[in-house]
């Protein structure tokens, strides 16, 4: 079966940065239409600057969105049919996470997270799949973590966002079989994106070198998981491996493992005064 994103009409959410703006870049060849959503105008502008030099044929649409405000999506909705009639896939691509200890961390930032990370990644899923079931053609590609499938102190709220994210997917595969709309969940580990500039706290941890990978190595699995009609990926050789390896231990190793983490980290962020 052909990928629906072959002449298709493709919404990218925090397509400004990142893993966002690298799949962009990698549909545009193959798009009918794109449709740009981030906060930042002037880095989509120039991204839409980038493919009106490239792709002559192809659609841009710049659309500056607060995801995290229903209202918004609402008329970013309404606003992107009105010009293109439908959207033939979704990627949902934009989020945020914030490395605190969870009883140290601000409830507003906390609240923000979970209203990007699951609340505008559902209703938008939920608002353009009825569609595409009635067409019997299009696909959703929710860019999750490898964090969906594991844990870590410091990131509870945005782990447990990326675990219904994963779960979440694992069900709609189910519920759309036979309809003709495929799912890809992506479950990245460590990438070169902003990121680490968002996620901000006394403690920093580095990302282990040997699973980093780029955005654009991020991208190019993904969609190539996608076109394959793949439910999930986990890109980067090394990090499919640690995944592996993961699931065959004990959940109550790890727990003792970071639980020691989570002492330490606990200690310096008073330490430091957090």
């Amino acid at each position: 079966m052909a990928s629906p994103i072959d002449g298709g009409n493709v919404l990218i959410t925090g397509a400004s940065s990142g893993i966002g703006r690298e799949m962009a870049r990698q549909i545009a060849p193959r798009a009918k239409a794109l449709v740009l959503v981030a906060r930042r105008t002037e880095r989509l502008e120039e991204l839409k600057s980038e493919f009106a030099q490239k792709y002559t044929n192809l659609k841009v649409l710049v659309q500056p969105c607060d995801l995290t405000d229903q209202a918004s999506i609402d008329t970013l909705l309404e606003t992107v049919l009105g010009e293109l009639g439908t959207i033939d896939v979704l990627v949902n691509n934009a989020g945020f996470g914030d490395l605190q200890i969870f009883d140290k961390a601000a409830w507003d930032k906390l609240d923000r997270m979970i209203r990007l990370n699951i609340n505008a990644l559902t209703y938008l899923t939920h608002k353009l799949v009825p569609a595409m079931v009635e067409r019997k053609s299009g696909g959703i590609i929710n860019v999750s973590s490898s964090f969906g499938m594991s844990f870590l102190p410091g990131f509870s709220v945005y782990i447990g966002t990326k675990h219904f994210v994963n779960g979440f997917c694992d069900a709609l595969v189910c519920d759309l079989a036979g309809t003709g709309v495929r799912v890809t969940c992506v479950c990245p580990g460590p990438v070169k994106t902003e990121f680490n500039e968002v996620a901000q706290d006394a403690i920093r941890l580095p990302n282990p070198a040997p699973m980093e990978i780029s955005a654009e190595r991020c991208a190019r699995e993904s969609i190539a998981a996608f076109d394959a009609g793949k439910a999930r990926v986990v890109p980067g050789t090394v990090m499919k491996i640690m995944m592996f390896m993961e699931a065959m231990t004990p959940d109550a190793f790890f727990r003792s493992l970071y639980g020691m983490q989570g002492k330490i980290m606990r200690k310096k962020a008073i330490e430091r005064g957090v």
